[in-house]
């Protein structure tokens, strides 16, 4: 049996400080790194398994976006399994990190509306399917951590999208851990708040280089891995963060998203049609 851990937009942030961290840990055979920026998988990479003095890490440069991309990665689970069950007896996924994912900034009617589906289909379609297609590799003891976002709380003005498909994250996983219970399969969802990765250049289309007043990864990466394998539900590491979403559950959700429709403006660029990259985990 080849025990295996999974993480999804490990090109760059949050999925690369995630790589790093459990790579320490040397509880897999391999750790599976998925992505679209290969070059940056590959860097990832061979750095860490130069360290090691083996291969413990795998690039697999992919696009899981969508119903096609979910299709594509079952197709690449399924044929490792086989080939490995003809000298064992297959594979299990201790871990799966689901992170891959990208946000807009900006009022929705100045948003490009392929590019919101486009933000649907990697951040709830491919996560939902992934999940699904990964279970019954699953056992007891095995670990899901999806990331959702402090957004998810509730709705927010000029980031109508993203912020939906973070509350859809969290429910999902909410409920997913509840199902999962009997079977010994944790499910946690991370809800950070602004942290330092590539999601404002992403989201802003160039308007904005770095998130605002963005927390470093390593601390919120670490405290996610602790609350995940003890069980716990929902990492939020700062003190500010479980405050905002404490207190909103006393606002109304309209009146968050028409007061940071009104006060929250976010810096965009709705006229240049930027490619939707692997943003690997760039969440606010």
């Amino acid at each position: 049996m080849k025990n295996v851990a999974i993480i999804t937009g490990a090109s760059s942030g949050l999925g690369e400080e995630f790589t790093k961290q459990i790579s320490l840990k040397n509880d897999y055979d391999e750790i599976w790194i998925i992505a679209r920026r290969k070059e940056n998988l590959d860097a990832l990479r061979d750095k860490i398994n130069q360290s090691k003095n083996f291969k413990l890490v795998r690039s697999v440069p992919m696009d899981i976006s969508g119903q096609k991309g979910v299709e594509s990665f079952k197709n690449f689970l399924q044929k490792e399994d086989q080939a490995l069950r003809k000298i064992e007896s297959g594979i299990e996924i201790k871990l799966l990190i689901n992170n891959a994912g990208f946000g807009t900034y900006g009022p929705f009617a100045e948003t490009s509306p392929v590019r919101e589906m486009d933000l649907i289909d990697l951040n709830c379609t491919a996560l939902t399917g992934i999940t699904g297609v990964c279970l019954p590799f699953m056992k007891k003891d095995s670990v899901i951590i999806n990331t959702a976002s402090l957004a998810a709380y509730l709705p927010l003005g000029n980031f109508a999208v993203y912020a939906a498909s973070k509350a859809y994250v969290l429910n999902f996983s909410l409920a997913l851990a509840a199902e999962l219970k009997e079977r010994g399969i944790k499910v946690c969802a991370l809800c950070p708040g602004s942290v330092s990765t590539e999601f404002a250049n992403v989201a802003s289309n160039g308007a904005r280089k770095e998130v605002k007043g963005g927390f470093p990864p390593q601390k919120v990466v670490t405290q996610c891995l602790k609350r995940a394998f003890k069980g716990r539900c929902v990492s939020l590491y700062r003190t500010k963060w479980k405050l905002s979403a404490f207190l909103s559950r006393f606002i109304s959700g309209y009146a968050g998203a028409r007061f940071t429709y009104k006060f929250n403006k976010r810096p965009h660029n709705p006229d240049k049609d930027m490619q939707t990259q692997d943003v690997g985990d760039l969440f606010l």
